[in-house]
């Protein structure tokens, strides 16, 4: 879920807040929470000819929040960086379809400012208005117990009082807890990695997610570990590009069958657990779409190439890590959208989840980089990462409306 703005009503003077530890994280440790995986129907599209049904997929969680605790299922978002749950001072349709945080029952609770600061005497605590790719959302800040399986500290984080009705309505989640670099978030105090590294609570100061498309497997995120059973290859580390706050990597180009197309050199990509298709700028992605489906077959997938991104890492050529039509097509249907992110932090593409079901990923806080492998999925052959070969990167016209190149035979 791409978080696109935050806007605080009012600024005050920011205050240090101290960040109160848990016994249960004073111990350096790792911690894995099961994820469950929801597909919702949404908007049908056209494809040769025929109407075919959309589909929107999630990966979601259990946090637990207050004392006593109240627990909430959120999907943990790396495109987005803040902790947000409906309050029950929310009057939306979309906060009364989820489980709400009862304010008053929590004992520990205490109203913040949403820069993090401590209310002045005489003044009411302000809000937040957050944007994300679809939808907004304007909540009160708090600070409270947050725990992520045995992991607990004292934690800021936003509780809606508005949601608006897409897409929040139709989620079978909760909430979002963000996971993007902590200049997404409204201070450091509200982010989730920030607090659990800083505080030593983690082996390792990242999180890795490992996201299947099978009922054979348990989807997992992984805090302060690595899991090696995870992975068909080694991580091929990449550092985070730009300053926008996302995961962002850049890519070199988009590959047919490792024949570079043109199509998005020199792309900032954001890594998002949050979206459930590939997404980007309208313009490319109708381009995509057009050069993908000409002379495919939706239903049994003939035609249709490995599509590739380049990406460049820190030295050496750029490696490919390419999609099969399996895991880019479903139902007659492109797991592509249209996503206009606006300057400075756009134009943006993004690597949703169909990207993350075939890449197991590790987020490093503390070196801010991404590592990409292939995961190892139960009952496939994994394929491998392949490199761009610069000496035949001549071979299809330069011009972004140029034809697919035909393969060699």
């Amino acid at each position: 879920m791409m978080c696109i703005t935050s806007t605080s009503t009012t600024t005050l003077l920011l205050l240090a807040l101290p960040l109160l530890i848990a016994s249960a994280t004073r111990t350096q440790s790792s911690v894995s929470l099961a994820l469950k995986k929801r597909v919702d129907r949404a908007a049908s599209r056209h494809v040769q000819g025929q109407k075919t049904q959309q589909h929107k997929m999630a990966y979601y969680g259990k946090v637990s929040v207050g004392s006593p605790a109240q627990d909430f299922t959120v999907v943990f978002d790396t495109g987005s960086g803040n902790l947000i749950i409906p309050g029950d001072d929310c009057e939306s349709s979309a906060c009364k379809s989820h489980q709400t945080l009862k304010l008053k029952e929590t004992s520990s609770i205490s109203a913040i400012n949403c820069d993090g600061s401590a209310v002045s005497s005489g003044y009411l605590p302000d809000q937040v208005t957050i944007t994300f790719g679809t939808g907004s959302i304007t909540g009160s800040c708090y600070s409270d117990q947050v725990c992520i399986g045995e992991a607990c500290n004292k934690g800021n984080f936003i509780a809606a009082t508005e949601e608006s009705s897409n897409p929040f309505a139709s989620f079978s989640f909760d909430g979002v807890l963000g996971l993007a670099l902590d200049s997404m978030a409204q201070s450091d105090e509200f982010s989730v990695m920030n607090r659990l590294a800083s505080s030593g609570a983690l082996k390792k100061p990242l999180f890795s997610v490992f996201l299947s498309d099978s009922d054979d497997e348990v989807s997992e995120i992984t805090f302060g570990d690595i899991k090696q059973e995870h992975m068909a290859s080694e991580l091929y580390w990449v550092p985070v590009n730009g300053d926008a706050g996302y995961w962002e990597v850049q890519i070199e180009d988009i590959y047919f069958d490792n024949e570079p197309q043109n199509l998005c050199k020199g792309c900032r990509v954001a890594v998002d657990t949050g979206t459930s298709e590939l997404a980007g700028p309208s313009d490319t992605i109708t381009e995509l779409s057009s050069r993908l489906m000409r002379g495919g077959d939706c239903r049994s997938l003939n035609g249709f190439p490995e599509l590739g991104f380049a990406v460049k890492g820190p030295e050496g050529s750029p490696k490919i890590l390419s999609l099969s039509p399996k895991d880019y097509v479903s139902s007659c249907s492109l797991s592509l959208m249209s996503l206009d992110v606006p300057p400075p932090k756009g134009p943006l593409f993004v690597f949703g989840i169909p990207f993350l079901q075939k890449y197991y990923t590790v987020y490093d806080h503390e070196n801010s980089r991404v590592g990409f492998s292939v995961a190892k999925h139960k009952g496939e052959v994994a394929g491998s990462f392949m490199e761009v070969k610069t000496a035949t990167s001549a071979k299809t016209s330069g011009s972004f409306l140029s034809p697919r190149a035909a393969k060699t035979p």
